[in-house]
């Protein structure tokens, strides 16, 4: 269930905010500009690519919560279902979901493929690039 606040483009202040603030739900963003408005915004992002019908990337969203509470830093935490757009597809090189990308400053600094990863797996692995 992937229905928390939409960011529909990079300049929704009230979606890309909620995240940047350090919000303990992930926002929602809707395509591309609002995906750069959102790392833009945050000092450290972490974005979840996923699709719709997958069971994995249901599962992560609760534990992404549990992430931005955990973590050292301040984390600001996005969804994207990049179904239809191949240059976001092509961009971040999706071959599988759910991919986790972390982008410190506005630039992706390090990514996971690698199914359902645990809470304090993904919390250690934010904390080592972050830094």
């Amino acid at each position: 269930m992937k229905t928390n606040t939409t960011a529909s483009d990079a300049g929704d202040p009230g979606a890309a905010g909620e995240g940047a603030s350090g919000a303990d739900r992930p926002v929602s963003l809707a395509n591309e500009n609002a995906l750069d408005g959102f790392v833009d915004d945050a000092g450290v992002a972490l974005v979840e690519f996923y699709t719709d019908g997958c069971g994995i990337c249901a599962s992560m969203e609760p534990v992404l919560g549990n992430v931005a509470r955990g973590v050292e830093t301040d984390l600001a935490v996005g969804l994207i279902n990049p179904r239809d757009d191949a240059p976001l597809i092509e961009r971040f090189d999706v071959r599988s979901v759910p991919l986790f990308v972390l982008f410190v400053d506005g630039e992706p600094v390090a990514r996971r493929a690698e199914g359902f990863v645990p809470g304090d797996d993904l919390t250690a692995w934010i904390d080592d690039h972050a830094a």
